[in-house]
């Protein structure tokens, strides 16, 4: 059983956050470019390439698997962006719009992933 990931309003939203992301981060310090800049773009690609690749699977165990992995990813952003406001590379209102995007996108695939049904 497999999903097409473009219909998915969660994978849209994950393609656009990470839009975002490189917009975003393309302001920060030069040194930061193997830092946060990195770590930040690879985390928020990460969440919509995983759940594109989770979605080819045959078996919704596995679908389940990879909509996790891009869990600990958008969880993992959310921490950096903490961070890069903290530091001033971004500020409040661009946080808690960024913020409100990834409450949005967790919210919609933590209901998409208990539709699923093993």
């Amino acid at each position: 059983m497999t999903h097409n990931y473009k219909k998915l309003m969660f994978w849209q939203k994950s393609k656009e956050l990470s839009i975002d992301i490189y917009k975003v981060t393309k302001g920060f310090l030069d040194d930061e470019r193997f830092g946060l800049t990195s770590q930040m773009r690879r985390c928020s690609v990460s969440v919509a390439s995983n759940i594109a690749e989770g979605s080819s699977r045959s078996s919704i165990k596995d679908f389940r698997r990879f909509l996790e992995i891009s869990m600990g990813s958008i969880y993992e952003l959310e921490v950096q962006l903490m961070i890069s406001n903290e530091i001033g590379y971004i500020s409040a209102v661009k946080t808690d719009e960024l913020m409100l995007k990834i409450k949005s996108l967790i919210e919609l695939m933590s209901k998409f992933k208990s539709s699923l049904r093993l």
